[in-house]
């Protein structure tokens, strides 16, 4: 497949292809001096894409232009072939070949919109000073049984991806395929996601062929000394890539970004030795049920990101001799996460004092609320409407009022819950779905106000927190409570 040009959507084949099949419509409607020309110029840009193309590969966002085109060509080229052959040249009258005209036009029409609406995701570029690289580091838990198996030999097993400062690489470096290590694994997390939210799979076909801004396996960055951490637990089904585009920018910053796998949880986990492990976490239907189940994923996701934070411990005293080794601040660690990686990483600040703040991108606070928050704390959330859970939001104001440690829950308007995930870069921008903030604006404003709070809290940074936070939505800071 040949580069997508950025803004269109279209690499330069299919604009060819979108262009001779639009003209070859349009070719019916021209004055008598125009039209054979016109219709021939167009038959052979459109054939000459259309075959390379079909080498190349053919998104199937472009199958409606082809057929509108396909069902236009026979109409424009009778008169010019009836009139090489010396027998009058007869076209349709105007009334008869409009309603054909208009149905070709339609197909072009909603192959372009489908281009526009499920686009090959383009990555903003991170602004901060540092290249990142990333890499993908596979461990077993060998104190913990796995409990959705019956297997009592099987060991608790996550994959996590590190996004982290890195040299820079030469231009022309492969950018890491964005959703897995390689097309053929992000395909199959791909082909997963759309199962998971009953989509049919062809829709996100454009996605595994998206290149982030990173470079896989890239030198660790000379300068900036030890790393603060954030480790990152995607939401119910949701996969470690799902943020990229919001880890690659906190890398850029100087932070080491650790986004989890939880196997049987994420939609589609693959593992070293090529097995894929699918979401086996299903709804029950019933309220009480389902919260008790949620409860208990969250347990383990929290034990999962304990685990990790172990992990890269170890990493960092130098066991394995880890290219950053001596380079992780094991010192200053934030647990993030969205939606149910939100409630795990709510959980696990609660339990393990190793972690120093937590961010909870529109996350129901599931499990209990005690002990209290002794870290700061960031939620994000999209705007409460009546469709919301009742619930949501008097639970989280429970669980931040609660904290012993200066708190900040941030509604930004126009979001949804998707917004705060890389969504919005590949789905259709539909605000019910990702919100009304737009491609570029959702992943600006989800790193800024995140980097705003690590920033202060995990580097000191003099930054007026509830100041910046105030710029992007509605702001309520729940300060301690003097008397606890």
């Amino acid at each position: 497949m040949t580069e997508i040009i950025t803004g269109l959507n279209l690499c330069l084949l299919e604009i060819l292809a979108l262009l001779g099949a639009v003209a070859l419509v349009v070719a019916r409607w021209l004055p008598p001096a125009a039209r054979a020309r016109t219709t021939i110029a167009a038959g052979a840009v459109l054939l000459a894409s259309a075959i390379a193309l079909s080498v190349t590969g053919i998104r199937w966002q472009m199958l409606p232009v082809l057929a509108g085109a396909a069902f236009a060509a026979p109409f424009a080229f009778s008169p010019l072939l009836r009139r090489r052959g010396g027998r009058p040249a007869r076209r349709a009258r105007w009334w008869l070949a409009l309603p054909g005209s208009v149905a070709c036009a339609g197909l072009i029409t909603t192959g372009a919109v489908a281009v526009w609406a499920f686009p090959v995701p383009v990555f903003p570029v991170p602004s901060g000073g540092f290249a990142v690289g990333t890499r993908v580091l596979q461990w077993t838990d060998p104190l913990r049984p796995e409990t959705f198996t019956a297997d009592p030999d099987d060991r608790r097993t996550v994959v996590v991806q590190l996004w982290y400062p890195a040299q820079s690489s030469p231009a022309d470096a492969p950018r890491a395929p964005y959703l897995g290590r390689t097309e053929d694994e992000a395909r199959t997390v791909s082909e997963a996601l759309a199962a998971g939210t009953g989509l049919p799979r062809f829709l996100l076909d454009d996605v595994p062929r998206a290149r982030t801004h990173s470079v896989s396996d890239a030198p660790v960055a000379r300068e900036g000394g030890r790393f603060p951490i954030v480790l990152f637990s995607p939401g119910s089904g949701g996969v470690r890539t799902q943020n990229t585009a919001w880890a690659e920018e906190l890398a850029s910053h100087g932070y080491v970004v650790a986004a989890l796998d939880h196997p049987y949880d994420s939609a589609a986990v693959v593992l070293a030795d090529g097995r894929t492990i699918t979401t086996e976490t299903v709804s029950s239907g019933d309220r009480d049920q389902d919260e008790e189940l949620a409860a208990g994923w969250t347990a383990i996701r929290a034990a999962d990101l304990g685990f990790v934070l172990t992990r890269l411990t170890a990493l960092d005293r130098g066991e394995g001799a880890d290219p950053l080794a001596g380079r992780l601040d094991t010192g200053r660690v934030a647990a993030t996460g969205h939606s149910l990686g939100g409630a795990a990483a709510l959980q696990v600040v609660r339990q393990d004092h190793r972690f120093a703040a937590v961010i909870d991108l529109d996350g129901y606070p599931h499990g209990p609320l005690s002990p209290a928050l002794d870290r700061p704390a960031l939620a994000l959330t999209q705007a409460i409407t009546p469709a919301t859970d009742p619930r949501y939001l008097p639970r989280l104001t429970a669980a931040l009022d609660s904290s012993t440690a200066p708190s900040y829950r941030l509604t930004i308007q126009g979001a949804a819950h998707l917004t705060f995930t890389d969504g919005p870069l590949y789905l259709p921008p539909v605000p019910s779905i990702v919100g009304s903030l737009g491609r570029t604006e959702s992943p600006r404003i989800v790193a800024a106000t995140t980097l705003a709070f690590l920033d202060t809290v995990l580097r000191g940074a003099s930054t007026d927190v509830a100041g910046v936070l105030r710029a992007y939505g509605e702001l309520s800071v729940h300060q301690p409570d003097a008397a606890r």
